[in-house]
């Protein structure tokens, strides 16, 4: 049994899962709809930002339906004249945190690998940190999870940027995303990051379904309002 498969399995109990599922809202379960964005400019001050979007899906970019979305948002925020850098953690030579402390929370890493001297320093500047991942066994991918990890290494410099989620799954059950959005609004608390907004694709298996859904213009809009 594919990973599809189980997924779609495993998120019939709750909900029947249908095709047109996707873009039956932004958000699942009890979280709204980020269909209310802020007015634009506000949260960047009307400032011209720097900001670091992270991929992590394995699939070609050309199939992957969260590497859609981002490059949506990725679309918006450049048309808003921001600065946007995008690291590929699927397919980067990257290495999990092994909690050893001899970065003492303030670096370096003793990985240099493309997270200590391609991703870290254009975190370090960036005002924005967008999260993107497709939903595996209701979290984020290993591979946004090893970077995520690897934040202990500047922990505190990392501190009080704002952020975006954005994610896809398969299966359109009103749990699907509630794991993945409780993690993600822990590390925004302990963060203490300013969460700019929030796309979680329900529904979206294919590429061709999230081309489809109103999850691409929900991502470039929040971009186009940063």
């Amino acid at each position: 049994m594919n990973r599809r498969e189980f997924l779609k399995i495993g998120g019939m109990g709750a909900m029947t899962l249908l095709l047109s599922g996707c873009g039956l809202a932004a958000v699942s379960g009890d979280r709204k709809s980020e269909a209310k964005l802020p007015a634009k400019g506000e949260v960047s001050g009307g400032k011209k930002m720097k900001i670091v979007v992270i991929t992590s899906s394995p699939h070609p970019k050309n199939e992957s339906t969260s590497i859609y979305l981002a490059d949506r948002f990725t679309e918006g925020a450049k048309s808003a004249g921001h600065e946007v850098f995008t690291f590929d953690a699927a397919n980067e030579e990257t290495h999990p945190c092994r909690g050893c402390d001899k970065c003492g929370m303030d670096g370096p890493c003793i990985y240099q690998d493309a997270i200590e001297t391609k991703l870290m320093p254009k975190m370090l500047e960036a005002d924005m940190l967008v999260l993107t991942t497709p939903l595996y066994y209701y979290g984020m991918s290993a591979q946004l999870k090893i970077v995520v990890d690897r934040f202990y290494s500047r922990t505190g410099k990392l501190n009080g940027k704002k952020s975006v989620l954005i994610a896809t799954a398969y299966n359109s059950a009103d749990w699907t995303f509630q794991a993945l959005a409780a993690h993600y609004d822990t590390l925004v608390r302990y963060m203490n990051w300013t969460d700019a907004g929030q796309v979680l694709g329900v529904g979206c298996g294919s590429r061709s379904l999230v081309e489809r859904s109103e999850f691409g213009e929900m991502a470039r809009k929040i971009g186009t309002s940063l």
